[in-house]
């Protein structure tokens, strides 16, 4: 990549389903060993999952969470704002 883009930020973004629970941090965890993960885009929040694994996953390792998806459409696809997340948490 370097190579190729070197003045180019790199981002590796894993994709997780939110409806996954406490598996998604073992997702995670592996793959930012490997490949060293710089954001999380969190899908399917639309439904009845809160994705309450956010809390677990910036806690523990310190990934940020960068967009969530809200429906199955590309204008579904938000960034992730931690105050809106929190607010919809405790209506």
């Amino acid at each position: 990549f370097d190579k190729k883009l070197p003045e180019k930020p790199m981002e590796v973004l894993l994709v997780v389903d939110s409806t996954q629970g406490q598996n998604v941090v073992q997702q995670a965890r592996g793959f930012s060993a490997a490949v060293g993960v710089t954001g999380i885009v969190l899908t399917k929040l639309d439904g009845t999952s809160k994705g309450g694994v956010v809390v677990s996953i910036v806690d523990e390792l310190k990934i940020p969470i960068k967009f969530i998806g809200v429906g199955e459409k590309v204008e579904d696809l938000l960034l992730f704002d931690p105050v809106d997340y929190v607010e919809a948490l405790f209506p």
